[in-house]
């Protein structure tokens, strides 16, 4: 098992081709509010005079829909028609399926040298049936420092039909020396109106729940289609909104901070368990157990790898769970400080407007964003690989204290 592999990914399934929710056609049907972005990829794609490029960097805040541009870029490059959204080449390369088209994201906290040098012996090959070799590293931030050294050659170097197509939240993400050789196209966040009616007509979600989970997403489209189709999902929230007003003293800081640790991870468990199971069962037979008189050569070595593997995506999982967390619990904050500053911006809880109207008579501004920080500095140690009770446990000291 290694930490990058193709992934079958969400995309147009069936027989239909995506129903276009912005106007745009064919596969970029769903990357809404990106049109400047997708006019350049259009123009790199037909060929026009210095608009490709053999390397692209592209950038985002969470949600905007990173992963998926790469993903239809890959497949207008593979189409005749760039992009029609119907063709085998498009299907095929939306879904992971396409030989020429390498679609790549982590599960792991890293993407290591090992796993990189795999995809630069890939890059190196020729089309077999597409028109180029197309790698999509949908978490080239997660690249290690090794595996940026080794990805740096094939971008210097590149094959005459390989185009590499980077993403990442920013520029600053990838190492200077990679980023500097990548034509960079930076997305913007969508607007709440039109996540709403992407769900709207993408996923039948009504009207009343379609903009209500475009909100409190901040324009993040997975987010939001999350909160929308799953119930669990919004209790999930809710739990993590009514945290502020539980923080009375220290005992109470300790108990929420455990509570939402263990639930973090009790989420990462349900997301990966399956999964776990799944790959056991494959190594397990690969290996030969279970087959009279076999005797696999380093069986438990390559368990104990597996495990290690596993870990580290449940580690992860449970960190993004955190992530979450820590985004909506900002949110509730930062609509405390807007009716705390007369600033009249919208509120992503427009629902809590009473609670949050309490609370702002009751506090300042300037504790609010004492509380603001301590979220961002739990954030900052979580990355740092700070244990998560202890990080969760020093945010909600500060909350209470403010």
């Amino acid at each position: 098992m290694t930490t990058t592999r193709p992934e079958s990914v969400e995309g147009p399934p069936g027989t239909a081709p995506p129903e276009p929710v912005e106007g745009l056609p064919g596969v970029w049907a769903e990357l809404i509010g990106q049109e400047r972005s997708v006019a350049v990829l259009r123009r790199a794609v037909a060929g026009e005079r210095n608009a490709m490029a053999h390397a692209w960097l592209v950038t985002g805040p969470p949600g905007s829909g990173r992963s998926n541009v790469g993903r239809a870029f890959a497949a207008a490059l593979q189409c005749t028609r760039g992009g029609c959204g119907e063709c085998s080449a498009c299907r095929t390369s939306l879904s992971g399926a396409h030989p020429d088209v390498t679609l790549v994201r982590t599960e792991q906290l890293s993407i290591g040298v090992d796993e990189v040098r795999d995809l630069v012996r890939r890059a190196a090959m020729s089309p077999t049936m597409g028109r180029r070799q197309v790698l999509v590293v949908e978490d080239a931030d997660r690249v290690t420092e090794r595996g940026a050294d080794a990805l740096l050659k094939s971008i210097e170097e590149p094959a005459a039909k390989t185009v590499w197509i980077l993403c990442a939240p920013t520029v600053d993400d990838v190492v200077p020396t990679i980023r500097s050789r990548c034509r960079l196209l930076t997305l913007q966040t969508p607007t709440v109106d039109a996540v709403a009616r992407l769900l709207q007509v993408r996923d039948g979600i009504t009207p009343e729940l379609a903009e209500f989970a475009a909100r409190v997403a901040q324009g993040h489209v997975g987010r939001a289609r999350v909160l929308a189709r799953n119930e669990a999902a919004r209790d999930r929230r809710a739990a993590v909104l009514a945290i502020p007003g539980r923080l009375t003293d220290l005992g109470s800081c300790l108990r929420a901070a455990a509570e939402l640790v263990e639930a973090t991870a009790e989420e990462a468990a349900a997301a990966t368990g399956e999964l776990d199971q799944k790959e056991k069962a494959e190594l397990s037979e690969a290996l030969g157990f279970g087959t009279k008189g076999a005797r696999p050569r380093h069986a438990q070595a390559a368990m104990k790898e597996l495990e290690d593997q596993q870990k580290a995506r449940a580690k992860r999982f449970q960190r993004d769970a955190i992530d979450r967390a820590l985004t909506e619990l900002t949110g509730f904050y930062r609509d405390l400080l807007s009716l705390q500053t007369g600033s009249g911006a919208p509120l992503v809880n427009a629902e809590l407007a009473p609670q949050l109207g309490v609370l702002a008579r009751k506090s300042t501004a300037t504790s609010t964003l004492h509380r603001i920080d301590a979220l961002l500095a739990c954030r900052e140690a979580l990355e740092n690989n700070v244990a998560p009770l202890l990080a969760v446990e020093a945010a909600l000291i500060g909350l209470a204290r403010g």
